[in-house]
């Protein structure tokens, strides 16, 4: 840990679908001076995503579904089309997005490859994102995906790769993990 950062107090404000904390701590500053903050921190735990590509049909696999936060910010439905992603709980990143993959969008893949981590909101939100590709064919759709449980709700998509490209320059596309593997798909000549 840093010896710039001297944590004074955590207090939980919420531990309701995940956990907010209320963090206050003396940063130590670069002219050696110190200062008294406070910042609130939303703990939602890691997580993986995925993009499902096709180099002979040139579509990827994506989904769509309700997201609340959306909604309360001016996307009129409240749906997204999104990369397939999930939150690693009890599992390392690879076999998270394996499962997670199955679920949501019904492909059993078998080599999935780790391209980059992110910290997504790091002004807020301590999760760290791990990003995979995988190649997928029409013969590893074991089931219709959708979701595992009766809260989620998910539509999956196969799109052709340069519609996506398209849909993120329209608006269509506003997720920022979706865009981020779309345009690592797009420079690094995937499709």
């Amino acid at each position: 840990m840093s010896k710039r950062i001297n944590i004074i107090d955590k207090q939980v404000l919420s531990d309701n679908w995940y956990t907010l904390r209320k963090i206050t701590f003396d940063y130590t500053k670069k002219d050696g001076s110190v200062q008294r903050q406070e910042r609130e921190a939303y703990d939602r735990g890691n997580g993986s995503t995925i993009l499902l590509y096709n180099k002979d049909k040139g579509t990827i696999v994506l989904t769509r579904q309700f997201r609340m936060p959306t909604y309360l910010n001016g996307n009129e439905d409240g749906f997204l089309i999104e990369a397939c992603a999930g939150l690693l709980e009890e599992d390392n990143a690879e076999d998270c997005i394996r499962k997670e993959t199955e679920e949501e969008t019904g492909y059993r893949i078998a080599n999935v490859r780790k391209v980059f981590e992110s910290y997504m909101s790091p002004g807020s939100v301590t999760e760290i994102l791990y990003f995979f590709v995988a190649e997928y064919e029409d013969n590893m759709k074991v089931n219709e995906g959708g979701g595992s449980d009766e809260e989620e709700d998910l539509e999956v998509l196969e799109l052709e790769f340069e519609r996506a490209i398209q849909m993120v320059s329209s608006g269509e596309i506003k997720d920022a993990k979706t865009i981020m593997l779309i345009q690592y798909a797009q420079l690094n000549k995937l499709l």
